[in-house]
């Protein structure tokens, strides 16, 4: 079973995602917040396997505590839920070690697929939106084509990257790079920890950074 907390401002929206994931017989919201600091709180005291953030509350928002999650040695997986696919907010979450990102008015078997994909925690989440998002912002922020660590992966974990820039989920990679699943995995675990990456979704944003995706 996996054990999901809901986080958001407004009560309709959690009472609303709570009664969609429930209905999904492997998936059970155990608890909800309303700000990033109760997340946090609930976090430590029940340890969900997922956490359905939203990102603009006013009672704290969610980026600080998505970096505050992912930056904890056993983290648990953020999935930023927002209004928006293009919100700047949606980029920080990302950049603060998130695992992707929904739509509140996303389909709910996507959020359950999202969530079931998050707790695995072996592709991006959304992968046909989430690099999309992640190269606009590097297109609107201009930032430089220029490799800064790509000397430090070979020449398999850089096409493994681009791959992974292009939404691809490890069956497709490896199909594509005609390797197992389980060596895919491998290699981007490789490749976070040479980058100190958090999250899958870091190493994309890294990426686009560096001219290694486009």
């Amino acid at each position: 079973m996996i054990r999901v907390l809901v986080v958001d401002d407004q009560l309709v929206v959690r009472r609303g995602l709570r009664v969609l994931l429930d209905d999904f017989p492997d998936i059970t919201v155990i608890d909800e917040a309303s700000s990033g600091p109760d997340a946090l709180a609930a976090v430590h005291r029940l340890r969900p396997d997922v956490v359905l953030m939203d990102v603009r509350m006013p009672g704290g928002d969610g980026i600080a505590a998505t970096r505050a999650l992912t930056s904890e040695p056993e983290a648990v997986p953020v999935i930023v839920i927002t209004t928006f696919d293009l919100d700047e907010y949606v980029f920080g979450a990302l950049e603060a070690g998130a695992s992707g990102f929904l739509l509140k008015s996303a389909d709910p078997d996507d959020i359950a697929a999202a969530v079931r994909v998050a707790a695995r925690g072996d592709a991006l989440v959304a992968p046909s939106v989430t690099p999309r998002v992640i190269a606009e912002f590097a297109r609107r922020r201009q930032i430089p084509a220029v490799p800064t660590a790509s000397h430090s992966l070979t020449r398999r974990e850089l096409d493994i990257v681009r791959a992974l820039s292009q939404g691809q989920s490890n069956e497709q990679i490896a199909e594509r790079l005609h390797l197992e699943a389980g060596t895919v995995k491998a290699h981007l675990s490789r490749v976070m920890a040479k980058l100190d990456a958090r999250s899958r979704v870091q190493v994309v944003v890294w990426a686009f950074r560096n001219g290694i995706a486009s």
